[in-house]
């Protein structure tokens, strides 16, 4: 099935050539976690701190849940953010 998959700021690296706006199409199975996804990019998990999928936040422990992602949906990954 298609998803979306969204970088944003320093994390922006991992992502493909040929995206466009932070973002890339990506096939994935039925079942992928959340972290397989971010896995697949070798976004370290560490540094994936804000992880949405359509707006809606899933904290770390609930990234392992299968069957969490749809056909259509935006996962979209922000590292920690710094500063004061």
């Amino acid at each position: 099935m298609k998803i979306t998959f969204k970088l944003y700021a320093t994390l922006q690296g991992h992502l493909p050539a040929n995206a466009v706006n932070n973002a890339v199409e990506v096939d994935i199975e039925p079942q992928a976690t959340l972290h397989q996804v971010i896995d697949s990019f070798r976004v370290p998990r560490k540094d994936a701190h804000l992880v949405l999928v359509n707006g809606t936040y899933f904290g770390f422990d609930d990234r392992d849940d299968a069957g969490v992602l749809k056909e259509g949906d935006v996962l979209a990954v922000w590292p920690p953010v710094a500063g004061g």
